[in-house]
C-alpha cells in the first residue's frame, strides 16, 4: 500500500507556530487514514523548534532559494531559524525515502509546507507564489507536492 506524507496540523495535531492545528476533515482523509497509509510530519517541530513558537516567513526569495543559500528564513523577532527549516526539510526527505513515498500533502502558505504559496517575508499576512523549504527539497526529490485543498488530485493518482 502507497503511503503519503502530510503535515500533522492537518491530523488535527496542535504543532503550528501558534500551537494550534489546521484539521482537514475530509472522506478522503478518513479512508486513508483508515487504511494506514498517512504518515505525519511537523518540519519545524521534528527540526526542534517550540510549540508555540515566533512565526517565520522566508526573507528574500522562497524555499527553493533557501536550500541554495540565497534566502533566509527569519522568525518575527529577528531570529534566524533557517538552519532548523532546513533540518526539518532533510528529516521529511528521509521518511518520504524510508516508506518510498512519492506524494506529500502539506499545508499551504508555510514556509516549511507551503506548495504553491508561502507568505511574502514581510509579516502582514500578504502571500505570494512560491514553495517551502521542505516542499522544494521533496519537489527536488522527485516527491509531487500538494495542498490540503487538493486531496481529489492525489486521490486520483494513487
Amino acid at each position: 500500500m502507497e503511503k503519503i506524507l502530510i503535515s500533522a496540523c492537518l491530523l488535527g495535531q496542535p504543532v503550528r507556530y501558534d500551537g494550534r492545528a489546521k484539521t482537514q476533515e475530509s472522506t478522503i482523509l478518513a479512508r486513508w487514514r483508515e487504511e494506514g497509509r498517512l504518515v505525519a510530519v511537523c518540519p519545524e517541530v521534528q527540526a526542534g523548534l517550540a510549540t508555540p513558537r515566533e512565526p517565520a516567513e522566508i526573507q528574500a526569495g522562497n524555499g527553493r532559494d533557501v536550500l541554495d543559500g540565497t534566502a533566509r528564513v527569519i522568525a518575527r523577532d529577528g531570529e534566524d531559524v533557517t538552519p532548523a527549516f532546513l533540518r526539518g526539510a532533510d528529516l521529511a526527505l528521509a521518511l518520504c525515502q524510508r516508506h518510498g513515498i512519492r506524494y506529500a500533502i502539506l499545508t499551504e502558505a508555510s514556509p516549511s509546507c507551503g506548495s504553491q504559496r508561502i507568505y511574502d517575508g514581510g509579516f502582514a499576512g500578504r502571500t505570494m507564489a512560491g514553495m517551502g523549504v521542505t516542499s522544494a527539497l521533496l519537489a527536488r526529490h522527485g516527491v509531487d507536492v500538494f495542498s490540503q485543498h487538493e486531496l481529489e488530485r492525489v486521490a486520483a493518482l494513487l
